[in-house]
């Protein structure tokens, strides 16, 4: 089944937007996510999760996003960006090998806005953005402002309460995140890369240890409890329509 916005012809893009008029927008980076995960992990994981839930409610997946807002902090004569900052466990700033994907919360905006005005213009009624956990705190953040404008239904793929684990994308290239990947994009995922060592913590990694917590099947159960739950909240929105 083919969901790809880029490989649909126009009889097949009309047979998939009266099905159901989704958009499913992965919001990517290339960013370090550890010596164990590619540079493209958060579009990676948003598309491939986006594209199984295309596959069950219906809707049209777009391509992956690849610049995102994120913090940004001048030291010395240079500027530093999201995980290049944080130095986890001690760890100091650092510019991290392939990052390349930052731009200001206001060009981000503006891009988005005129991504919705395009999805509108094409039929879409409604749209699932997901993925780099600052271009989804943005989104979020305009969903009421966005919605009214465009007349469109926006969502995101974070629940109220992700405590359990099992959300999609909750953590930086630790656990979740891995363990999304593992279900994802094995072929990808080098874990041979990290030290053995439980007191060499990966550089720039935020959340339990996926040396430790991750696997493909903790991948799998976030997953299928995600669809099932984003599922139930589409097909709501397709019936209120």
């Amino acid at each position: 089944m083919k969901t790809h916005y880029r490989e649909l012809t126009p009889t097949e893009f009309r047979r998939r937007l009266a099905e159901a008029p989704i958009a499913y927008l992965p919001l990517g980076t290339l960013e370090w996510h550890g010596e164990h995960l590619p540079l493209g992990s958060d579009g990676l994981q948003s598309e491939g999760f986006m594209t199984r839930l295309a596959q069950r409610v219906g809707g049209i997946v777009l391509p992956m996003l690849f610049l995102g807002p994120d913090l940004a902090k001048p030291i010395g004569d240079k500027t530093y960006y999201g995980m290049d900052v944080h130095g986890f466990k001690g760890q100091p700033p650092q510019q991290l090998d392939g990052s390349a994907y930052w731009v200001s919360d206001e060009l981000f905006e503006q891009w988005v806005s005129a991504i919705l005005l395009q999805l509108a213009r094409a039929g879409f009624r409604i749209v699932v953005a997901h993925g780099h956990g600052p271009s989804t705190k943005t989104f979020a953040s305009h969903i009421d402002a966005w919605q009214q404008e465009f007349g469109l239904r926006l969502f995101t793929c974070w629940r109220d309460d992700e405590k359990d684990g099992l959300g999609i994308q909750t953590d930086h290239a630790a656990a979740n995140e891995t363990s999304l990947m593992m279900a994802l994009h094995a072929d990808l995922v080098q874990m041979e890369n990290l030290s053995p060592d439980p007191n060499d913590w990966p550089v720039a990694v935020s959340g339990k240890d996926p040396r430790v917590h991750a696997s493909a099947e903790t991948g799998e159960r976030a997953i299928a409890m995600q669809l099932d739950r984003m599922a139930a909240v589409l097909t709501d929105a397709l019936a209120e329509m």
